[in-house]
C-alpha cells in the first residue's frame, strides 16, 4: 500500500472513530479495533479492472467499533480496505505498466456473543455499501456480511479479536418475463451477479468506559 493510500485509509479510520465513536464512548462505553488480515475472491477487482485476473485476494486493513447493549448484544459499525496493483498488459495505449484497483467495504448491523468471561465466542451479521474501483472508475453496489470469531481479554481494557468474514456483494441484477398467452402462468426470470469475498483478520480490541 503506497503511503498516500496508507494515510486515506486511516483517516477515514479516525473520521469514524471521531464523528461515531467518540460520542457513544462519553455516553455509555464502546469496543474500537484496528484490524489486519487477509481477504480471498478476486471478483470485485476483476469488476474494477475490467478484465479477468489471476489472482485469489490481496491483505485488508480496517476498523471495527462496538456499542455493548445488554444480554452480549453489540451495535456494529466497520471500515475496511484492500488493495493491490495489477499487470496492465490488456489496458489501452498510455495505461501505466502497473495500476491500483481497490476495494472498500462500510458496514453496520449487529453482534451477540455468548459469554461475558475473558474468552468471548460471537457472532455477528451486517449490511452496508461496498466501493470498487480502479485509478480511472469506481462503482458503489450493496453488500451483506456475516460472519464469527473470538474476543480474548488477558486485560479488561485490552484483547485480541481474531475474526472470519464473508461478503456477497450485488453488483447487478435484472429481471425478464415471458410472455402470457393462455390459461398457464407467465413466467418470470430474475438473475444476480454476486461477487463472493472471505476474509480472515486478527486485530487488537480498545475498550472505552
Amino acid at each position: 500500500m503506497t503511503p498516500t493510500a496508507s494515510a486515506r485509509v486511516v483517516g477515514t479510520m479516525m473520521a469514524i472513530v471521531w464523528a461515531v465513536g467518540v460520542p457513544v464512548v462519553c455516553a455509555q462505553g464502546v469496543e474500537v479495533a484496528p484490524f489486519g488480515g487477509y481477504r480471498l475472491g478476486g471478483d470485485l477487482f476483476e469488476a474494477a479492472a475490467g478484465r479477468p485476473l489471476d489472482m485469489d485476494g490481496a491483505p485488508a486493513v480496517g476498523l471495527v467499533f462496538d456499542v455493548p447493549l445488554s444480554d452480549g448484544f453489540q451495535i456494529e459499525g466497520m471500515f475496511s480496505h484492500q488493495q493491490t496493483l495489477v499487470d496492465s498488459a490488456l489496458q489501452p495505449i498510455g495505461t501505466p505498466a502497473r495500476f491500483r484497483v481497490s476495494v472498500d467495504h462500510w458496514q453496520g448491523g449487529g453482534l451477540q456473543e455468548f459469554d461475558g468471561a475473558r474468552v468471548r465466542p460471537f457472532l455477528t451479521g451486517t449490511l452496508g455499501l461496498t466501493r470498487y474501483a480502479s485509478e480511472t472508475d469506481s462503482e458503489i453496489r450493496f453488500t451483506l456480511g456475516a460472519g464469527g470469531g473470538v474476543k480474548l481479554f488477558p486485560m479488561s481494557r485490552l484483547g485480541i479479536r481474531l475474526d472470519g468474514r464473508a461478503f456477497a456483494t450485488f453488483l447487478d441484477a435484472e429481471g425478464t418475463t415471458s410472455v402470457c398467452a393462455g390459461p398457464g402462468p407467465c413466467r418470470l426470470v430474475f438473475h444476480v451477479n454476486i461477487a463472493w469475498q472471505a476474509e480472515f483478520t486478527a486485530g487488537l480490541v480498545f475498550r472505552f468506559h
